[in-house]
């Protein structure tokens, strides 16, 4: 089991998107064994995916693996192998079986995040392989793209998909769950709570740190209570990249900076 803790603490916080990869889990685990058993969780960076995989894992005693951008299969393996505890030495086919004897005897789920990586590094077939074999569910994180991905580069893998769960932006029920999480003593009247899951764009993580900016003004100004007639028109976070200053340009590629 991964003793990775997401940045919110999603084992006390029941978030959307935490229930939502909650219940594609189990319904991987207690389908009928003439099911398959892959699921897929996709949406946008920002929606809280990993948190509820991570959640997920902590509940469930699943295995956990984030997939690295540059990994080859051999990586690839060699991590997995080392989450479920055999040797990730030795032939690629050899690491492969040895992990499916793990997963058969443990019987655990494997939460695969980042899958986009697998899908476009080339070894998608191999997770197939492991899933056919070993017959524990697997779960395959990654961005919006992810099933039109999959539908693309393996139909075999496509077909063994039992289902397909889409992350959703976060909602002001979210916000205020995380708030009383990281700021018990603060109190954020629904208004704010409202304007910060706006400015937001339905991202968890920008509403963290606009909750953060709350409450370290909260602090200076020596607020209890805030709400949006205190907060005013103070700036929110919204990921708007920042516009270009008066004699600034931007360089030609190749060009001299």
């Amino acid at each position: 089991m991964t003793d990775r803790q997401p940045s919110v603490n999603a084992t006390t916080a029941p978030l959307g998107n935490v229930l939502r990869f909650g219940a594609l889990l189990d319904a991987c685990i207690q389908r009928p064994a003439h099911l398959p058993g892959l699921g897929v969780f996709y949406g946008h960076s920002g929606y809280g995916k990993t948190w509820s995989a991570v959640h997920a894992a902590n509940k469930t005693r699943a295995r956990y693996v984030e997939c690295g951008e540059s990994w080859t299969r051999a990586r690839f393996l060699a991590a997995v192998a080392v989450e479920v505890g055999v040797d990730g030495h030795g032939r690629a086919a050899d690491v492969v079986d040895r992990i499916i004897l793990a997963c058969e005897s443990q019987d655990r789920p494997l939460i695969i995040d980042e899958a986009d990586h697998v899908v476009r590094r080339g070894y998608l077939e191999t997770v197939r392989e492991i899933a056919d074999r070993a017959g524990v569910p697997i779960i395959l994180v990654g961005e919006e793209a992810l099933p039109q991905m999959i539908a693309a580069r393996s139909e075999r893998t496509h077909n063994r998909v039992l289902s397909w769960v889409a992350a959703e932006p976060v909602t002001p029920e979210d916000v205020a769950i995380v708030a009383r999480l990281y700021y018990p003593d603060l109190v954020i009247a629904a208004d704010l709570i409202e304007r910060v899951t706006t400015a937001s764009a339905g991202r968890i993580r920008r509403a963290v740190v606009n909750l953060h900016r709350v409450a370290t003004e909260a602090l200076a100004q020596g607020w209890d209570v805030v709400g949006l007639t205190t907060w005013g028109d103070r700036d929110l976070y919204t990921g708007q990249v920042p516009s270009m200053r008066a004699g600034e340009r931007v360089p030609a590629r190749g060009g001299r900076r």
